[in-house]
């Protein structure tokens, strides 16, 4: 038998299993070698099932109650084992461990590389990164019944405490599974830290699109009282690129809400902006009391059945349903006017649309619009966001599966979105984001307008529409390869560009209207013009996104005051410094001059501790009043309540 592997260049975990063989060779394994069976006394057990006891409970309890499809799926198991490859516990099809291989799966079993060789447990541990290991790719001969795809478990400090496996002996597709194993150790992941600073910390959830909050492939950050980060989980280091812990959330982010992310309420949403502009949203929860039990999952299971789509349109005020009609998406640019003529002509055509444009400018509310607009109203509109959807698990979503098309796969199959847009409109937002694989199937559906759904050799026909969105340049990844270009071309037969918000000739009437749509009955009915010119002086890096947000801030903080600029909150204002600094970007805040001061109030002094002083005077001057307070000194509210902080005030 040769010590060589035999992998499939296409195979993406190729390397590694490569290098996983000639560990196995280094341990002085061959195949040949026999797995050991390992003997275990009640007392060396009962210490394993302590020092993991909450790892166990918590992925037993309150994670795999919501992959029951995996646990239906015949012949196939999950097996969690702690940090040294031990089994603590499997679930699933018994079946599955024949006569002769119950020794495999007995509780303290090692599979370490060491001793078990190339498997989807010992070598996850290894490498540190989930791995999806063949039959045949185990180094051992023994092991090549399975299959098994397995992903490492880590705590708050990012230390390796655990491995989730899924194993089967069916010759199916694997690369969902894998899928759904990283899903299942981030929700163990986020349940473990949820557990230990439930009651001591704020936890924000964070994701690129509010529309995410509620999926795995969510951030988490824990942070105190102070604004000190205690702990973040692994999506949150990816989302922003460098580790967390230490420092503090005033640094990392700007809040784009009021008051400051720590003092709002339980529940709250808000838009975060990093340094470098990235912008995120976020949900807020506050500690809780120390008797409280985790009875609810703190993120839930990404459903097939309710693709991602954007809860807040543009205009709307938030929690209003349906499309905005044409009319109301434009006031007098011409090309938006342009692009709604465009769009409006070969809506009901059999031509695909590309839609260009920023983050937050609107694509999904224009597509909302044309959809209303066109011969298809009456029929379904499926919105998909190809970012929102973990790699592994798109093409079963997008196109659907036969019952146990793979492990883990629903005992009902499912549909897919596509089949589901049938004679309405497909709308796939972030195209760019799609995987090669499923770009190579979506190419085959729009060419043959059939889809096949994985494990299944019967197609059926769909009559869709399809619109595209992307605020990438494609044109550049067809260079690299990352995006086909035979689909680029059939997805892009009408192009046309949303344009930013700060170039759009009709910004003024669309501050108007978001001010209109947005405004209590109370509220004064128009915006100040002095509010309106800082409007169109500023950036809006995130488009008209970020516009509603900044209106829902003011307003909230205006309170029935007429709206100035004291209500705007801070990140809005270091755009505007950002523009007029020499060097592009805005240094630290400074405390500006007071615009009508008090003769209490000392104006010579601009250091920094006269500065607090001054705050501190103005504040009691006012009895503890945020609002005159900060329309005193001409700052923010969020800038009162940071100061305020610093002095041990609130």
């Amino acid at each position: 038998m040769s010590s060589q592997v035999n992998l499939s260049k296409s195979d993406d975990f190729a390397d590694a299993i490569a290098a996983s063989w000639a560990r196995c060779q280094q341990f002085g394994l061959s195949p040949a070698t026999r797995p050991q069976a390992e003997t275990f006394d009640e007392q060396d057990l009962a210490a394993l099932r302590n020092s993991n006891a909450i790892l166990l409970t918590t992925t037993e309890n309150e994670v795999l109650p919501y992959y029951d499809n995996i646990l239906s799926n015949s012949r196939s198991m999950i097996v969690l084992a702690d940090n040294g490859g031990r089994v603590l516990k499997y679930w699933g099809d018994k079946r599955f461990i024949q006569a002769g291989r119950e020794s495999l799966f007995i509780e303290g079993r090692s599979w370490l590389e060491q001793t078990s060789g190339t498997n989807a447990i010992g070598t996850a541990i290894a490498t540190g990164q989930a791995v999806q290991v063949q039959r045949n790719q185990h180094y051992l001969k023994a092991n090549r019944f399975m299959a098994g795809s397995a992903a490492p478990i880590l705590d708050a400090e990012q230390r390796l405490i655990g491995v989730l496996n899924v194993s089967s002996d069916a010759y199916l597709p694997q690369a969902h599974t894998l899928g759904m194993v990283k899903l299942m150790s981030l929700a163990v992941e986020n349940r473990l830290m949820m557990r230990s600073y439930k009651t001591t910390c704020f936890l924000l959830t964070l994701n690129t699109h509010a529309d995410n909050l509620d999926s795995e492939w969510s951030g988490l950050i824990a942070f105190d009282e102070s604004g000190c980060i205690r702990a973040a989980n692994r999506r949150a280091l990816q989302l922003l690129g460098h580790d967390l812990v230490g420092q503090r959330l005033a640094d990392v982010f700007s809040a784009g809400e009021q008051p400051p992310v720590s003092d709002m309420e339980d529940g709250s949403h808000v838009q975060l902006a990093t340094a470098q502009q990235r912008r995120f949203h976020g949900l807020i929860k506050r500690p809780a009391p120390k008797q409280a039990t985790l009875d609810t999952p703190a993120i839930t299971t990404l459903s097939p059945s309710t693709p991602p789509t954007t809860r807040d349109a543009p205009y709307h005020r938030h929690g209003q349903q349906g499309a905005v009609p044409l009319k109301h998406i434009e006031f007098g640019d011409p090309q938006i006017k342009r692009c709604i003529r465009q769009a409006s002509r070969v809506a009901d055509k059999d031509i695909p649309i590309l839609i260009h444009g920023e983050t937050g400018v609107g694509k999904e509310v224009f597509v909302k619009a044309l959809h209303g607009a066109s011969a298809r109203h009456n029929q379904p509109l499926v919105a998909v966001n190809c970012a929102a959807i973990p790699s592994e698990l798109i093409e079963s979503e997008l196109f659907g599966y036969e019952k146990g098309a793979f492990t883990g796969a629903s005992t009902r199959g499912a549909i897919g979105l596509i089949r589901k847009a049938h004679q309405g409109i497909l709308f796939l937002d972030e195209i760019g984001e799609m995987p090669p694989r499923a770009q190579a199937r979506l190419l085959r559906v729009l060419q043959e307008r059939e889809v096949t759904p994985l494990g299944s050799t019967e197609s059926y026909p769909v009559d869709i529409r399809l619109v595209s969105a992307t605020n990438q340049h494609l044109e550049e990844h067809l260079e690299s390869g990352l995006f086909r270009r035979d689909l680029f071309y059939r997805i892009s037969g009408l192009n046309i560009e949303l344009p930013p918000l700060r170039k759009r000739a009709d910004k003024r009437e669309i501050f108007r209207q978001v001010h209109r749509q947005h405004r209590e009955p109370e509220q004064a009915p128009d915006l100040p013009d002095a509010v309106l010119d800082l409007f169109e002086k500023h950036p809006w890096p995130g488009n008209i996104r970020q516009l509603i947000n900044v209106m829902k801030v003011a307003l909230a903080m205006a309170d029935n005051d007429p709206l100035e600029m004291w209500h705007l909150p801070d990140d809005f204002i270091r755009d505007l410094q950002a523009m007029s600094s020499p060097s592009g970007a805005a240094g630290d805040a400074q405390m500006p001059e007071p615009q009508t001061a008090k003769a209490s109030v000392n104006t010579s002094d601009h250091s920094k501790d006269n500065g607090l002083d001054r705050l501190l005077e103005t504040y009691n001057h006012y009895r503890g009043n945020i609002s005159r307070t900060a329309r005193q000194l001409g700052y923010s509210r969020n800038t009162i309540y940071k100061h305020l902080r610093e002095l041990g005030v609130r």
